[in-house]
């Protein structure tokens, strides 16, 4: 019977999907920068649907060292997200590191990142590509997207989505992760309180290929997990702010609107009934009162499942029993 391999300090979990030519340097390369962490480490790579050889390469590299590569291959393609959640799952580390398998983060600069995470109490800390290397278009769609999720969020990064991060893994564990959402990790952490920051890293060309995550059909999807990442952050708790807001606003208007016609019929005899200013108004006010209705509808579904949630996270405890805490991260 074989024995349980030792428990690693760190794990790194990399998503793959048709990068066959480009694991075999980045393989080495992050072995490398595993092993001069000077700490038990294992290396998972996640085959998300591969079909270019990449499977058949992982399982030689698992061969080569099955006491550090492993290897998850799924039944089909399920997107990053689903990767990074499978990866995520079966990680054992205390810290976990994510890169893309493209080589264009530099396994090398994981330093930088343990150094936040170990001495400055980071929980998360993500690689800014401060110069990216990438086409026009993907710089483009980049600055557009990290610029509409610092303003819609406030959480002052300059780099959402990068694929470079260290996390704890009390962090992993809280992720929802699914849709496009590991686009908005640091958002999604700092919003179950953990501590985000980021640090200036290295940036390279891509090896070879092109991007398999990132298209432009992308972008709208993007674009609706961002607003449903807002509403899981601010309003996931009481909806009835957000739909009760809209709602009020609507009711408001479709009140004002028909005050003012029924006004001018009694004041002037004018017919109304022809006019479209009425229907406006009568549908303003009908849509409030229903978004209103919808929540409550939504306070009352999250007051019965909260008894399942807790409202809070505990970084740890004081007790006579405990040992003693690790000390306070520096803020």
């Amino acid at each position: 019977m074989a024995s349980p391999l030792p428990v690693p300090y760190l794990s790194a979990v990399v998503p793959v999907f048709d990068e066959v030519d480009s694991l075999p340097a980045l393989h080495a390369e992050l072995v490398a920068a595993l092993e001069a962490v000077g700490k038990q480490f294992e290396l998972i790579y996640v085959d998300d649907g591969s079909t270019d050889g990449s499977s058949d390469l992982l399982h030689k590299l698992h061969v080569d060292r099955p006491d550090v590569v492993r290897v998850i291959v799924l039944r089909r393609n399920f997107g990053k997200s689903g990767a990074l959640a499978a990866g995520f799952a079966a990680a054992r580390g205390e810290l976990l590191l994510t890169l893309d398998a493209d080589g264009q983060d530099v396994p090398a600069e994981l330093g930088r990142l343990l150094a936040l995470v170990e001495d400055e109490g980071y929980d998360l800390v993500g690689g800014w590509r401060r110069e990216r290397l990438d086409r026009p278009v993907k710089r483009w769609t980049s600055r557009c997207y990290n610029a509409a999720t610092r303003t819609l969020t406030g959480l002052d990064l300059h780099d959402f989505n990068t694929g470079l991060k260290l996390l704890r893994r009390e962090v992993a564990e809280e992720l929802p992760l699914y849709g496009e959402f590991h686009r908005f990790v640091p958002v999604l952490a700092h919003d179950l309180g953990f501590k985000v920051g980021e640090v200036a890293v290295a940036h390279r060309p891509r090896r070879a290929g092109r991007s398999k995550y990132l298209s432009l059909f992308r972008f709208p999807k993007t674009l609706l997990d961002l607003l449903t990442v807002l509403f899981l952050t601010r309003f996931a708790d009481r909806p009835l702010y957000l739909f009760g807001g809209v709602g009020a606003v609507l009711s408001v208007t479709g009140f004002v609107i028909l005050a003012y016609l029924s006004a001018l019929k009694l004041l002037t005899g004018a017919g109304i009934g022809s006019r479209p200013l009425l229907s406006l108004g009568v549908l303003a006010l009908l849509v409030g009162a229903q978004l209103i209705a919808t929540g409550f509808i939504g306070d009352v579904l999250r007051h019965s499942a909260a008894k399942d949630r807790q409202p809070y996270r505990v970084r740890h405890t004081f007790d006579a029993d405990d040992e003693p805490p690790p000390p306070a991260p520096r803020r």
